[in-house]
């Protein structure tokens, strides 16, 4: 007995009651702004926005600058009249600018563009998703902290039940109104009831860390967490949920963008057979004394066509149309993919729901017969064994309850999160 009071003082002590308390809004705000896998999101984001801009350069002239040095074994001469007279010297310095500007391909580098920009618009899609994913994560990880915390006090309450129990059959014992046997079982019954609890209490410390990991804090740091309060499935039917999440699923959205971005490069691919069309111009400077312009400016307009590339280029368009067919069959799969998961929150929510309604009856009830069983074992017509397995009885309808409760909030985020909801901003108000 004295023994456990210490760990109680020491345990509350050291308790998160001492920690200032963290909403669920701020966790959120913190894992959805610097969590690690929302930054891992965001640096490929920034890739793909990268990738737009290098897209985009065909547009723009590209510029040369070049300086060499030519050395020739014999120098350079023609014959006129029989004689040889020199053309050029056998060492000479060469200097030029030189810029090229692409001006139509038939859509190749637009198609490139816009295949890159949708590229980037499921890059932001995937970090919005990542976002939310790590709301949902922490959620479920603030959602188990709190459900440890009340099953902890659960523990404890049948702790003090159980004690309560084996003072006054102690003293009763002592009367000689019970047998020593009754003594012994509610020894027993204490002892493992102490192993419960110092169980519950390492998982809740292992549950804080756990937080504490997320927020990227110590894992060691005393955090105190607010109970949930708000509700937001109220009126959610399951053909609702998968209408709004068919409109606003990141997965879906994702797929359309990437099938997007794939239909513009079977474009740009089928564009290497068409000419391309450009403009080059530039000045050189040739140290050259037998020429009579040393420097000279140079325009030229020009057409390229690519008429035979041993096959890749037939091959790039079939293989760009067979992913892009792989990606709208994957879409179908995603959509069911999606479907399922949101049948299967909405019924967990049901269920969920209704095992709340029954558990409280079952608390209730708990409490009564634990109440008329002390008194009958008082009045000396009921047994140890009877208010031991009241004691029981109510620590389980008490944890059923906490985790009926807990279960209706966790299958609530999951559907949300199916429907593509926005979890920081929903929890967030």
């Amino acid at each position: 007995m004295k023994l456990l009071c210490i760990f109680l003082l020491l345990s509350l002590s050291f308790s998160p009651l001492s920690a200032q308390a963290l909403s669920l809004a701020e966790g959120l705000k913190t894992v959805t702004e610097s969590g690690r896998d929302v930054r891992i999101a965001q640096s490929d984001e920034e890739i793909a926005r990268g990738s737009v801009s290098l897209a985009r350069s065909p547009w723009l002239p590209s510029v040369d600058l070049y300086a060499r040095e030519t050395w020739l074994r014999y120098q350079p001469e023609a014959k006129f009249s029989g004689t040889n007279v020199a053309t050029s010297q056998d060492k000479f310095a060469t200097y030029g600018l030189k810029a090229t500007q692409l001006l139509y391909d038939f859509g190749k580098t637009s198609a490139g563009i816009h295949s890159a920009q949708f590229g980037l618009k499921a890059r932001e899609i995937e970090t919005s998703r990542a976002k939310n994913q790590a709301a949902l994560e922490f959620i479920m990880a603030y959602l188990d902290l709190l459900e440890s915390e009340k099953l902890f006090q659960v523990a404890l309450d049948e702790v003090t039940r159980y004690e309560a129990h084996k003072k006054d059959a102690t003293t009763r014992y002592a009367a000689g109104v019970i047998t020593k046997n009754e003594v012994l079982q509610a020894d027993v019954m204490l002892s493992d009831s102490k192993q419960r609890f110092l169980t519950a209490d390492n998982v809740r410390s292992l549950k804080a860390s756990k937080l504490n990991s997320m927020l990227m804090r110590p894992l060691n740091d005393l955090v105190q967490v607010d109970e949930v309060q708000i509700s937001l499935s109220a009126g959610i039917t399951l053909e609702h949920a998968w209408t709004v999440a068919e409109a606003e699923s990141a997965d879906l959205r994702d797929m359309d963008a990437r099938i997007a971005a794939k239909e513009e490069g079977v474009k740009m691919t089928q564009a290497e057979y068409l000419p391309t069309f450009y403009l080059s111009g530039g000045y050189e400077y040739l140290e050259n004394k037998y020429m009579v312009h040393q420097d000279n400016w140079s325009l030229i307009a020009g057409v390229s066509v690519n008429l035979f590339s041993g096959g890749a280029s037939s091959s790039k368009v079939g293989i760009a149309r067979s992913e892009l067919r792989s990606l709208t069959l994957n879409r179908e799969k995603v959509l069911d993919n999606i479907r399922l998961t949101v049948k299967g929150a909405y019924l967990d929510l049901q269920s969920s729901t209704q095992k709340m309604e029954v558990s409280k009856t079952a608390v209730a009830q708990a409490e009564e017969n634990l109440r008329l069983q002390k008194l009958r074992f008082k009045e000396g017509v009921g047994t140890t064994t009877d208010v031991l397995d009241a004691v029981t009885l109510m620590t389980t309808a008490a944890s059923n309850s906490w985790k009926s409760l807990y279960g209706v909030r966790r299958a609530e985020a999951i559907l949300l999160y199916g429907m593509g909801k926005d979890l920081a901003t929903a929890y967030g108000n």
